[in-house]
């Protein structure tokens, strides 16, 4: 079966690339011309089964059809995934009208069935207990939020995704999955969690806050991309994720791994909103450039980002891989390409 990706110059994408060539799968990736095409170098080699590359942007309608000819099946996998843009309307036409180009194009040229990346971040999570994909409807959790309090990603990909169940509704056979924090290998960026990871590695980490997240290897979301195409139910959105973590026990696995020292401090979510919003006027505002400080990730922090998988796990048969070894080959990864040694 011939697929497009989209996005597999990036970390989920690279690995979903992967692991649809060890699949069998034929694989076409849709790269903007002068990307870094890191991800997709050496996949196939020796076997002859490797990423069929064609130049295009999800912003660009022409292409984008041109790129899905011939194939049965859609990853959309792209998106400008960051807290800060020097052009906060940059993020909104990467996630929201990419988005509706790209599924326009899979419904002009009758593309079967098609997958598209949403994120944890588009759930109305509660304060307490877990999120999940479909809250019941006495339970006053909204499927989605209502307001966009956590900046230009967040409202980008919620508007995104509710564009892509709408069409879903209207026929096209469009299955949502919203991965957790993923990682592992190939997170070329990084992203913001791998950001993370990547800080604790050069021990840039003065202390950590008192929140937490549902960490999940990588390979499970690129397998759960892959189950979501051939099980999943058009119309549904599935969570990608595995193991609730607080940061303070996320970074004592990473200093295990590491051997490095664990940020001892907790600092308070105020004073981390009070240094992140001067870090933005300064680092942002004035010299044009991405703060140290991710104010609207702090913004998201205010709020544990718990959840259960337990819906991919049953319907899709989503996998449950140990985090502390995706942990352990993001080290690897960051370690063997020379991150660690980058100022």
């Amino acid at each position: 079966m011939k697929v497009l990706v989209t996005g597999a110059t990036g970390f989920i994408g690279g690995n979903l690339a992967r692991e649809l060539c060890r699949q069998d799968y034929q694989v076409r990736a849709l790269v903007r011309p002068g990307s870094n095409t890191l991800t997709l170098d050496g996949i196939g080699e020796g076997s002859g089964n490797g990423v069929e590359r064609t130049e295009g942007d999800i912003l660009d309608p022409e292409s984008v059809r041109r790129a899905l000819q011939g194939c049965r099946g859609l990853f959309h996998c792209a998106a400008a995934y960051t807290f800060w843009a020097k052009d906060p309307l940059t993020i909104h036409r990467a996630n929201l009208d990419g988005t509706m180009i790209v599924l326009e194009a899979a419904r002009q040229t009758g593309v079967e069935k098609v997958v598209y990346t949403s994120t944890v971040a588009t759930l109305n999570l509660p304060r307490q207990g877990v999120g999940v994909e479909d809250p019941p409807a006495s339970g006053g959790q909204e499927v989605f939020p209502s307001a966009s309090r956590f900046g230009h990603y967040k409202e980008s990909k919620r508007r995104a995704e509710q564009a892509a169940l709408e069409m879903a509704a209207q026929g096209l056979p469009v299955v949502v999955v919203n991965p957790t924090a993923p990682v592992g290998p190939w997170d070329v960026k990084p992203t913001p969690t791998g950001k993370m990871v990547l800080d604790f590695i050069r021990g840039k980490l003065p202390g950590y806050l008192n929140t937490g997240m549902n960490f999940v290897d990588v390979a499970d979301v690129a397998a759960g991309h892959i189950l979501a195409l051939e099980k999943g139910e058009p119309g549904q959105r599935y969570l990608l994720g595995h193991c609730n973590l607080t940061l303070q026990e996320m970074f004592n696995r990473l200093g295990q791994i590491t051997g490095r020292s664990v940020p001892r401090l907790r600092v308070p979510i105020w004073l981390a909103l009070v240094a992140s919003g001067l870090d933005y006027l300064v680092e942002g505002r004035l010299l044009g450039r991405e703060p140290g400080i991710p104010l609207d990730g702090v913004k998201l922090a205010r709020t544990p980002m718990y959840v259960s998988c337990q819906k991919a796990v049953d319907k899709l048969g989503l996998p449950q891989s140990p985090v502390e070894a995706a942990l352990e080959r993001a080290v690897q990864w960051f370690t063997d390409y020379g991150y660690t040694r980058r100022k």
